[in-house]
This record gives C-alpha cells, structure tokens and sequence, in this order.
C-alpha cells in the first residue's frame, strides 16, 4: 500500500513538473475547429488541433495546414493536404551519446504545426552533389516561404516568416518550433551571450561558401567520388550542399545551427537551435537544421510514410492556451478569461457565471516557482493579478476547484 501511495505521489510530481515545460506551452492552438476563422487552405483546421502530455512526453495533434494564408506556388503543382500529424517529443531532451543524421522530409514541427524541412530538396547533381531547396525551388515558394510537397505536406525549408516577426532585433526571439530531438528551434535573435546578456543579436551561422573553383572535393577535404558540375551561372558556388563548408568559431552556432544557451523559457540553459537570416531578412545557409541532432531522437516523427503518426497508449492530460481561444472553453468546469493578455501590467481574471465555486488560483514562473495564491474565487466575479513585479516572460496559471485543474499561459511583455 505504501509504495502505492509513493508511485502515486511520484506520478503527480511528474505532471505538476510536466505542467511547466515550454514544449508544452508553446504552440499555437486552434481553439475550435468548426469555426471558419479557425480554418486554412482547402478548408482545413488550422495550426495545433490538440496538446496532450504524460510524465515523459508531449503529443502535438495537427494537420500541418497554418492558420495564415499560403500560395499560390509558381512551378509547384502539389496541393497542400490534411496530415493529420500526431507528432511525439520528449519532455526531457539529452544530449546524444550517438548522433542521428538529420534526414529528408519533416526534421521537426512548428509551433503551430508545419513541418520543418532542411535545406536538402532530396535531388542530385551527378549523383551525389545534393541540391540546395532554397536556391532550386525557392520561386515555387510562396509569401509566407512554403510549399507543398508531392504528398501534400505543406512545409518550410527556411525561416517562416508569417509565423514571426523576424525584423524584431530588440527582442529575443520566440520559440517557434520543436526539432525530433525534444530541443527548442527559436526565431534568428537571440542573447548575445549565451549566459543570457550582452542585449540581442542576430545569430550567425558557421558556414561559409568554398572558395574553391571546381568540385571535386567534399567539405571535409577528402575527394568526392564523382565530381560535381562546372562552376558556372547554371550551377553558381552555393547552390549545392557541398558548397557549403563548417567552420567552427565564424559564426555564433555550431554545425547543427544551434548552440547551448540561456533563453527566457529556459532561464538555466538549454540546447537551441535558430534560424538563421542576414540583416536584410534573407535566409541564410543552412536555414534551419543539418547535419546531425543535437540530442537523443525518438522513433517515430521522421520522414516516410508512415513518419509523424504515433498512437498514444499512455494517460494523458490536455493543456488548453486560451490565448488562442475566442471564448470561453466550454469543456471546463472551470470557466474563465485572461485580459489583456499579453499584458504589460495586470491580468484580469474574469469568472463566467457558469464555472464552479470556489476555484484556487496559483501562479507559477516558467521554473516551477510559485509566485502567488488566488482564492477563493467564485463565478461573475473579477480579480486581478499584478504582474508589474515580474519580469518579461511567460508564466503559467493553476485553476483548481477540487475535481478539475486548468492551466492557462500568461505571457508578460
């Protein structure tokens, strides 16, 4: 009965702990799918249709469709489709004892449900000179730099830039998707030390364009066994992968295009990676992700067909983020708004007539600390939280009425 009753606490610690995790606080949600204003090209539910998470992971539902407007595709004859996505992600990403090859088709997902692809267009030059996507389908790319693929995967191989506001160099940027590895992927700003001062700056990344007149060598030096094409206004240095070479300390990121730092949702660390642009906002090699991951990566999200479709055979607990909601979630039993929200000052709590008595409130900081208590509160009531005390950051909200517990982000400016 004893060890009963200490798994049991164990496993509640583990979701309390779970509860406070950017990779579960950080995607955008659609609210409710029958809604017109929450559907995408064909008509398709847009962004993250459903966050579920247990003790270990994050499951992130989507059709892979993103709530702003894409296409048309010049020379793409492909249609965006729903993928119907179940994507999985570790709740405590590690750092790999043995690397794993950042393959084809998707090497992560969005924050609101897109796949990440890298900068490999999966075809050839002379057999083994792999082509830069940027450079061979970029006019296929639309307003918001994605397209679709054969399949209907629709997808960006370099910055997304609807998803974020990429020219904001006074800020650190957002989280804006997740790779396989379980480690964020952030915009192109980030803290000029990785200890997080020094103001922000755009991260650089480690490659550069060989020098080299002919190709008849890889990066590392050795000689490749078919050489590649002339250089010439066909086949310019950069268009090709292996024009591309790593040079360790140029730039600000490591081979992979990421680095160990310190970012507001992970104020003690963590690994990162970034998408990499110039100050005119154009996409810089290698635009996302190559090489190899930085961490550990689960089985099942990689490319293929049957790639980023896991069934879910654990409990799990559904986090809802009403910054995305446009209302009241009707589902709950406690029923609620948050505004303004982002806020610069105070958060407005405003009970609905519908929700349950005596709801307790707790404020959390993104480490886990608790920062305030709200009780008891009851329906058609107002209450206000301070947040002029805190810091710019996001923290999250405990609702709790005895039988049901809420967790909303608020996110202070």
């Amino acid at each position: 009965m004893k060890k009963t009753i200490l798994a049991l606490f164990l496993a509640l610690s583990l979701l309390g702990q779970a509860q406070l995790n950017p990779v579960i606080t950080s995607w955008i949600q659609n609210p409710d799918t029958a809604l017109a204003a929450n559907k995408g090209y064909g008509n398709i539910p847009s962004n993250c249709i459903k966050v579920q998470y247990s003790t270990s992971d994050v499951y992130v539902s989507c059709t892979c469709i993103p709530g702003y407007s894409i296409g048309p595709w010049n020379a793409n004859p492909n249609t965006p489709t729903n993928q119907n996505f179940v994507y999985k992600l570790t709740l405590t990403p590690h750092k790999a004892t043995t690397t794993t090859a950042i393959g084809l088709g998707h090497i992560g997902v969005w924050s609101n449900g897109v796949s990440i692809f890298n900068a490999d267009d999966a075809q050839y030059v002379n057999t083994i000179w792999s082509r830069n996507a940027y450079f061979f389908e970029g006019i296929s790319f639309d307003a918001c730099l994605g397209h679709p693929a054969p399949n209907g995967e629709y997808h960006h191989h370099i910055s997304p830039n609807c998803l974020y506001n990429q020219s904001d160099s006074a800020h650190h940027s957002p989280i804006i998707g997740y790779m396989f590895d379980g480690y964020p992927v952030y915009g192109s700003y980030g803290y000029a030390d990785t200890m997080g001062g020094g103001g922000f700056r755009r991260m650089r990344s480690s490659y550069r364009i060989r020098t080299d007149t002919t190709r008849t060598t890889k990066p590392d030096g050795t000689t490749a066994s078919t050489a590649g094409p002339a250089v010439s206004s066909t086949y310019p240095m950069g268009c090709l992968l292996w024009d591309y070479e790593y040079v360790a300390g140029l730039g600000d990121l490591d081979a992979s295009n990421g680095r160990f730092c310190v970012t507001p949702e992970y104020p003690n660390g963590t690994y990162a990676y970034f998408v990499t642009i110039d100050d005119a906002l154009k996409p810089v090699f290698p635009y996302t992700s190559i090489g190899n991951y930085y961490g550990t990566v689960q089985p099942g999200n990689g490319g293929g067909p049957n790639g980023g479709h896991n069934t879910i055979s654990v409990s799990t607990t559904v986090y809802v983020d009403t910054t995305a909601s446009t209302g009241i979630n009707e589902t709950d039993q406690i029923k609620f708004e948050l505004v303004p929200n982002p806020t610069l000052n105070y958060v407005y709590v405003y009970m609905d007539n519908k929700s349950t008595n005596n709801v307790t409130g707790k404020l959390y900081d993104i480490k886990g600390t608790l920062l305030q208590d709200l009780g008891y509160m009851q329906p058609t009531i107002a209450y206000s939280i301070d947040m002029t005390k805190y810091p710019v950051g996001v923290y999250l909200l405990h609702m709790n009425d005895g039988n049901q517990e809420v967790v909303r982000r608020i996110v202070k400016e």
